[in-house]
């Protein structure tokens, strides 16, 4: 169970950084600072005769760091599958290609330069393309750049760019400005325990490496590298996006109780495993488990759950140097449908645009892609990129039971495009001889205002809606979700919110119609108590989660969250709607957090 933020006592010494959580985890540890930027390297002049053995130490700090990367790729599918360990196929592609490898050895001839100011300059100018895109999240591919600029640098000067890091004693939180993908990989986790960096990004691919990798980690921090050094005493909590630096000793035993608290509840969670998620008066409310990776399946079914309810796709797009085949497409779902093994799985289309893809694929990006052509938007735009997507999972419904998914519908019309878009995918297949699943059901997300406000019309014409409290919160209330300046702002107890999902959960009953919740709120027991009492009878979370919901579900039952939910609809501001969630769970189930928290 998630512990909130503590209010230690203060103190000159002790200092909180907020950052953004990407993987889950309390420790408390010893900082090692990575001050990893690029080095600098200075234009070096050569003679024409010299043009030939610069060009012979690029090839071989290609081959070598090839050769590295190779080595990086073929542990990371072992420990964290063979999706995640795209993102360094990524990295071989890259510096195989031709036409990248031909302007460098073009500048060494032409400039006459040496090969590390070669290289460094063309790989500096392409993170620059992606860079001017002013979108946070194209941090993936400068990141990306950079990790093969370091190396390659690494290869061409005999340095040693993961010495720190191999030289890290036990209990080791490192401390950087950023890390690779490839750094993160190949942290030895037997000793480097954490890490928070003053850049970073929820879908960057060095967050998605720590969550597979179930490291506990805190990005964005902006500052914490300036005030961190070697040897001082650090707590990082990954569950909140919270950093300490010099904790008091009093900070120190209160999160050292709730990791004791965290340790024994494991223990005690795991036997509910394979109990049946009912309340106290026998209502069954399935826990269904949200995953960016096909093999994250397996720790859904470990913790508990009963299914997918929420795939992101998103993922195959972040990985590749280019556009993900229909084979790429069709090679990932078939793995979901084999370790589904015949249980739930809801595969939402690709929600590309804003913070996630699109907008380095624009020669202008726009001003504000959370408001502009993003998600089903985009895909209605590009059709033939969608229609990719949609004919892999018709393909891979013929394996096993798929439910598809649309994200960010806010009109009839486009539900009706996206379904037309299926069923003619449908008729292209059965003319080439594939099977699929005829009768395969087509949902959406409920992600705007105007989708919850218009939900009986959609209701008459959706198999299903999951409620994406993320993005309903976010666009219900104007507030950025990752803009720290109105983080306070952001809040699923507004009672504009939950009125809404009152709302959606009243006409998805008047229409018979299934409704879930997948959003980040669902995994909160507070919050499903108050879901629950709307009549909401699937939760979608993360693995990690499902366990705690579970034990919360069975000491409650739906008499008492109907009463509670009808209080809080009579509530006029979030703060009296998070103050009676909060008390009314601990009365109803007091074992569910008991030690869990922080004061």
């Amino acid at each position: 169970m998630p512990h909130r933020t503590p209010s230690p006592p203060p103190s000159e010494h002790q200092q909180f950084v907020k950052g953004l959580p990407v993987s889950g985890g309390i420790v408390i540890g010893r900082v090692l600072v990575i001050d990893d930027e690029l080095r600098r390297v200075m234009p070096r002049s050569i003679e024409p005769a010299e043009v030939r053995g610069e060009n012979a130490r690029f090839d071989s700090a290609v081959k070598a760091s090839i050769a590295e990367i190779t080595r990086v790729h073929t542990q990371a599918e072992k420990e964290m599958g063979k999706e995640a360990a795209k993102i360094f196929s990524f990295h071989i592609g890259m510096l195989s290609d031709p036409t990248l490898l031909k302007q460098v050895r073009a500048m060494i001839e032409n400039d006459l330069v040496t090969a590390e100011y070669a290289a460094s300059h063309v790989l500096d100018r392409l993170a620059g393309q992606f860079r001017s895109a002013k979108d946070p999240v194209f941090a993936t591919k400068v990141n990306d750049i950079e990790d093969l600029t370091t190396r390659l640098l690494a290869a061409l000067m005999g340095g040693s760019r993961a010495s720190r890091a191999e030289q890290a004693d036990k209990g080791t939180v490192i401390v950087a400005r950023d890390l690779t993908p490839s750094q993160t990989a190949g942290f030895d986790r037997s000793r480097i325990v954490g890490f928070a960096t003053d850049l970073g990004g929820m879908t960057s691919h060095t967050a998605i490496i720590a969550k597979a990798l179930e490291i506990p980690a805190v990005v964005g921090c902006r500052t914490l590298l300036r005030d961190a050094d070697d040897g001082d005493r650090i707590i990082l909590d990954g569950d909140h996006g919270v950093v300490i630096l010099h904790p008091t000793p009093e900070t120190i035993a209160q999160y050292e109780r709730a990791i004791t608290v965290r340790r024994a509840r494991q223990v005690t969670l795991t036997e509910l495993r394979d109990l049946p998620s009912l309340t106290t008066d026998g209502e069954a409310v399935a826990l269904l488990g949200n995953i960016e990776l096909p093999d994250e399946v397996e720790r859904v079914f470990g913790a508990g759950g009963e299914g997918v309810g929420l795939y992101r796709t998103e993922y195959l797009y972040l990985t590749g140097k280019s556009e993900p085949t229909e084979g790429d497409h069709y090679r990932a779902y078939q793995r979901c449908v084999q370790l589904s093994g015949g249980k739930e799985l809801v595969i939402r289309t690709m929600d590309l645009g804003a913070d996630k893809y699109t907008q380095a694929q624009e020669e202008i990006p726009e001003r504000n892609p959370f408001l502009g052509c993003r998600s089903i938007r985009y895909c209605l735009k590009n059709q033939p990129m969608f229609k990719k997507q949609l004919r892999a999972l018709l393909r891979a419904s013929a394996l096993g039971p798929i439910k598809i998914m649309f994200p960010l519908i806010s009109s009839i019309t486009e539900l009706r495009q996206a379904k037309f878009l299926v069923n003619d995918t449908m008729e292209e297949l059965e003319e080439e001889g594939l099977p699929f699943d005829r009768s395969i059901k087509m949902g959406m997300m409920v992600e705007v205002p105007s989708a919850a406000i218009q939900a009986d019309t959609f209701a008459r014409e959706s198999d299903f809606f999951s409620i994406g409290t993320n993005d309903l919160v976010q666009y219900t209330l104007a507030v950025d979700r990752i803009n720290e300046r109105v983080a306070n702002l952001y809040t699923p107890n507004h009672p504009a919110v939950i009125r809404l999902i009152r709302d959606v959960a009243r006409a998805a009953r008047r229409h018979n119609s299934p409704v879930s919740c997948c959003g980040e709120a669902a995994a909160e027991p507070e919050y499903a108590m108050l879901l629950i009492g709307f009549g909401v009878r699937t939760l979608s979370v993360s693995a990690s989660a499902i366990p705690t919901l579970k034990r919360f579900i069975r000491g409650i039952s739906t008499e008492q969250c109907e009463k509670i939910a009808k209080q809080a609809l009579t509530l006029d501001s979030d703060v009296q709607v998070a103050a009676l969630l909060r008390e009314r769970a601990r009365r109803l189930v007091p074992e569910a957090f008991d030690g869990s928290e922080l004061e």
